[in-house]
């Protein structure tokens, strides 16, 4: 494999910037088209991914243009603070040498940010659809491979067949209006998801800059508190994509599982978003997921609406 800094012929590359918002977005709605067959990038995904505390723009995005058509764009950043480099990639069809360049960029900047960490190598992880605008071969002959599928699954909702479910005995919901339970929410989720593939321990801090909290609705984040066991579980939700309303986290912590608490908090962003209109809900759930996660959406109707794979190179760093 060559590895090449510099633009193919016919094409340049600059740094992203916060006034890229709105370009970026429509780059990537033209890849959802493409892939899952809408549209269903919202600005404020953008930003704050652009925002991300991880992230300094001038060295870890890249802007692809043929011309001055945006065709490509690419993200790097490090949570780990060690080893593991996050990337995003999203390139048009028609210029396989420009999604080349941009992979030629992606890899050489995680493999200088893990040296940085005192890492001797660099195990960067891009997620694609199973479907995906970039070449799964090009990636495989560069080293790639696929380490893990997830599953976007959605649901229809309705006001008449998703009222609101009436708690379990003993169980009691509560918003995160409160900054007090905002810190709770996150210990919540830090705790239930710590052994999950990919998690990266994050502070309180850390976790409010990943989550863009300035834009967050804190009423649509709940914990559920389990009389005698306590604080035992956390719904967070966000209702900011255009396609449906979306469970970003279901977290039940290990001693109170088997109480049905998962269920419940299922069913309560089911009405809760059937009352505020919304005809379909979706999550992310990972396929091998030994909670069993998969299974319980399954139950609860909802199906799969496509597939996400998470691709991993090991390289020296």
């Amino acid at each position: 494999m060559t590895t090449s800094l510099k633009p193919p012929p016919g094409l340049t590359v600059r740094p992203a910037t916060l006034g890229d918002t709105a370009a970026v977005c429509a780059l990537r709605n033209e890849v959802d088209l493409l892939e899952i067959g809408r549209a269903d990038t919202d600005p404020a995904e953008v930003r704050a991914d652009l925002k991300h505390p991880e992230v300094d723009l001038e060295r870890d995005s890249w802007l692809l243009f043929e011309g001055t058509r945006l065709i490509g764009y690419a993200l790097s950043w490090d949570e780990s603070g060690g080893e593991r480099i996050d990337v995003d990639h999203y390139v048009l069809p028609g210029r396989p040498d420009g999604s080349l360049h941009l992979l030629d960029l992606l890899e050489t900047r995680a493999a200088e940010r893990a040296a940085a960490n005192g890492a001797s190598r660099a195990v960067v992880h891009l997620h694609l659809t199973t479907e995906p605008t970039t070449d799964p071969r090009s990636l495989r002959e560069r080293g790639w491979r696929t380490v893990r599928r997830y599953h976007a699954m959605e649901r229809p909702l309705t006001p008449a067949a998703d009222p609101l479910p009436a708690p379990p005995p003993g169980v009691t919901l509560r918003d995160c209006l409160a900054e007090e339970d905002r810190v709770r929410a996150h210990a919540l989720l830090q705790e239930s998801f710590a052994e999950h593939f990919d998690h990266q321990p994050r502070t309180y801090a850390q976790w409010l800059d990943d989550i863009d909290a300035e834009r967050v609705d804190w009423s649509l984040i709940w914990i559920a508190h389990v009389e005698g066991v306590g604080d035992a579980a956390v719904l967070r939700t966000h209702d900011d994509r255009p396609s449906m309303g979306w469970i970003g986290h279901v977290g039940v912590l290990a001693a109170a599982r088997g109480r049905g608490l998962g269920s419940h908090l299922l069913r309560h962003a089911f009405g809760h978003y059937a009352a505020r209109g919304r005809d379909r809900i979706g999550l992310g759930v990972d396929t091998d997921n030994s909670s069993g996660a998969l299974g319980l959406y399954e139950r609860h109707g909802m199906t799969l609406d496509y597939g996400v794979d998470t691709w991993e190179l090991i390289r020296p760093a």
